[in-house]
């Protein structure tokens, strides 16, 4: 199985993302996500830098890993020619590293270019779309796509990656897999669920590549850890349906007013204990799961993590 180091651009700056990223790959993690926000879940968390500068960057820093955003949405903020473009800027960059992560996205990022908020069904209409005129672009030659969201003329890519891009699509049910495991190289999703990863091989009509994700928080003082995770993370639990629909991070705090820091503490592996992220990590591989992507809580945190995570937890997740 391998072990991914997650780059939060909601809770690091710039400039700590790509020493992060640096140091993430020294400490033998196998690949390296980055989310794509334009908000913080939570004001607490405190920032939310251009995840495709910081990817650029970091692909002058890292020789190694594996680069993926974790994910985009290619529907509103961004269009999708202009998507498949950086995403063929990214793979010359990092000498063909890079997977290109996709989701249909939150209304927290996609609001600010006014818009409006789509429903869940027009949203995956909008991002099979995208997908499609993503692909044809990978393809080479020009693309011209009129659909129902989105059209495009004329368009190509000039500077082409010999190896194609691969691109992974964020899923949560049947639906969006039926719509997406025919179109995309590797499924994403944020939970150990083993009906989903046996769906997605079904309509793919083979066994592919499937990419989880598990917040942990590391600290040597265990109640500490769990402060932490409150302060920052308590919005994890609420799921992606109610998450995806509240627009500013004031909504996330009011809507985990009531969430506790044992709640939490439930949820999430707190503290330094190397069994509780193995027992965690397991259950990815259960599920079918050949990646699952850590994501070390707290901004400030990242360094010490990452010798833990050197020294003790890598050599206990292999």
């Amino acid at each position: 199985m391998r072990i991914g180091y997650t780059l939060m651009t909601e809770q690091s700056g710039p400039r700590d993302l790509v020493r992060d990223a640096a140091d993430a790959e020294r400490a033998g993690f196998d690949f390296e996500v980055i989310s794509d926000h334009y908000f913080p879940w939570l004001a607490e968390q405190g920032h939310a830098p251009y995840a495709w500068s910081v990817l650029g960057a970091i692909t002058q820093v890292t020789e190694r890993v594996e680069l993926m955003t974790y994910v985009t949405c290619p529907t509103m903020r961004y269009h999708p020619a202009v998507v498949a473009q950086k995403a063929a800027t990214v793979q010359l960059l990092s000498g063909g590293r890079f997977t290109l992560g996709l989701g249909s996205g939150e209304n927290l990022n996609e609001h600010v270019v006014g818009r409006g908020w789509p429903s869940t069904d027009v949203r995956q209409e909008m991002l099979r779309e995208a997908v499609e005129i993503i692909s044809q672009l990978f393809d080479g030659g020009y693309v011209d796509y009129v659909g129902r969201h989105f059209r495009v003329d004329s368009a190509t890519l000039w500077d082409l990656p010999d190896r194609r891009v691969p691109i992974a699509v964020a899923v949560s049910g049947e639906r969006s897999v039926g719509l997406f495991a025919p179109l995309a190289d590797a499924m994403v999703a944020v939970g150990p669920d083993a009906d989903l990863a046996r769906s997605w091989d079904v309509f793919q009509g083979r066994e592919s590549r499937k990419v989880g994700q598990l917040p942990i928080c590391f600290d040597t003082d265990r109640d500490a850890a769990v402060a932490r995770a409150h302060d920052q993370f308590r919005w994890f639990g609420d799921g992606w349906a109610v998450n995806a629909e509240l627009p500013v991070p004031a909504g996330f705090a009011g809507a985990t007013a009531s969430v506790r820091p044992e709640d939490v503490a439930a949820r999430i592996p707190c503290g330094a204990d190397v069994g509780a992220v193995v027992a965690a990590v397991r259950g990815f591989h259960d599920a079918g799961f050949g990646d699952v992507a850590l994501l070390q809580i707290g901004g400030g945190h990242q360094r010490e993590f990452l010798e833990w995570a050197e020294k003790e937890l890598l050599p206990a997740l292999r």
